[in-house]
C-alpha cells in the first residue's frame, strides 16, 4: 500500500488535534516594583570583611538578637540621612530599605514594639537589629543590653504613603560650623566624624565614598576615624566638605596630614 503525501498531512493534523494547542512561553517577570520617594536601599558595601546587599524584602520575618547603641552616637548622621535621636522610635538594620518599619518581639518578656528603620547597623555577629536607647527601654532590655527578639517587617496605616515623614535636615536648624585650621595645599583630609563603633566607621566610609577617596584610621583617643581624602588641592577639599553638610555632617572640617 502506497503511503500518500495527503494521508500524511491528515495524520500530522490528527495528531495535533489530539495533543492540544501548544501552551503559551512563560512570560518574563515585571520589574520589581519601584520604591517610593524618599525610600532607598543603597548600594552593597562591605564592613568587617562581610559584604551585605540591601534589598526591599517585604515578607522579613526573622529571630536573633537585638543590641542598642545610645548617646555617644546622638546628632550623628544615620545611613537614611537623619540625625540620630536616642529617644526615637527608631532602629539600624543591615539591608531594609531606609526607611522602613518593622515589629519587634522581646521573646523573653513578650513586649512588642513597632520601630522605624532609619540606619544600617549592626555589624556584630548574631545580631539582627540595632535598637534607640528609647526603643530598648520600652521592649525592657536597656539593662541587660542584648535579648532575644523577633522582627517583623510590617506596613503602619496600609503602606508608605501615610506614614509620618521622617524630620528632613533642611527643616532642622543648622548647626554653627567648627572652627578650621589654616591648611596648605598638598595632603589635606575632610575629617568626618570619630565612632567608638568600628563596624559603623567602615560602613559610613563605604557610604560616602561616592564623595571622595575615604577611609577609616584610628586616633589617639581610641576612637575610629571617618576621613575623606587626601586632596591635593584645597577647592577638591572644600568641595567635598560642601557635599558633606548637604549630608548633614555639618560639623566635619579640613585638616592637614598627620592631624
Amino acid at each position: 500500500m502506497r503511503w500518500s503525501p495527503l494521508a500524511s498531512l491528515a495524520a500530522l493534523a490528527l495528531l495535533t488535534a489530539c495533543l492540544g494547542p501548544r501552551p503559551a512561553p512563560p512570560s518574563r517577570p515585571g520589574p520589581a516594583a519601584a520604591l517610593p520617594a524618599g525610600v532607598k536601599l543603597g548600594r552593597p558595601y562591605t564592613v568587617l570583611g562581610q559584604t551585605y546587599v540591601p534589598v526591599d524584602d517585604r515578607s522579613y520575618d526573622e529571630t536573633g538578637l537585638a543590641s542598642w547603641y545610645g548617646p555617644g552616637f546622638a546628632g550623628v548622621p544615620t545611613a537614611n540621612g537623619e540625625p540620630y535621636d536616642p529617644e526615637a522610635l527608631t532602629a539600624a538594620h543591615r539591608t531594609l530599605p531606609l526607611p522602613s518599619w518593622v515589629e519587634v518581639t522581646n521573646l523573653d518578656n513578650g513586649r512588642q514594639l513597632v520601630v522605624r528603620i532609619n540606619d544600617r547597623g549592626p555589624f556584630v555577629k548574631d545580631r539582627i537589629i540595632d535598637l534607640s536607647r528609647r526603643s530598648a527601654e520600652l521592649l525592657g532590655m536597656e539593662r541587660a543590653g542584648l535579648a532575644r527578639v523577633r522582627v517583623r517587617r510590617v506596613f503602619p496605616e496600609g503602606g508608605w504613603a501615610r506614614s509620618i515623614p521622617p524630620l528632613r535636615l533642611a527643616d532642622a536648624t543648622p548647626a554653627p560650623a567648627p572652627a578650621r585650621d589654616r591648611v596648605t595645599a598638598g595632603g589635606l583630609f575632610v575629617q568626618v566624624v570619630a565612632l567608638t563603633d568600628l563596624g559603623r566607621a567602615q560602613f559610613l566610609a563605604a557610604d560616602l565614598a561616592e564623595i571622595a577617596p575615604s577611609s577609616t584610621s584610628r586616633a589617639p583617643s581610641g576612637l575610629w576615624r571617618v576621613r575623606l581624602g587626601p586632596f591635593a588641592d584645597p577647592r577638591a577639599a572644600e568641595a567635598a566638605l560642601g557635599a558633606l553638610s548637604q549630608r548633614g555632617f555639618r560639623a566635619a572640617w579640613i585638616v592637614s596630614e598627620g592631624g
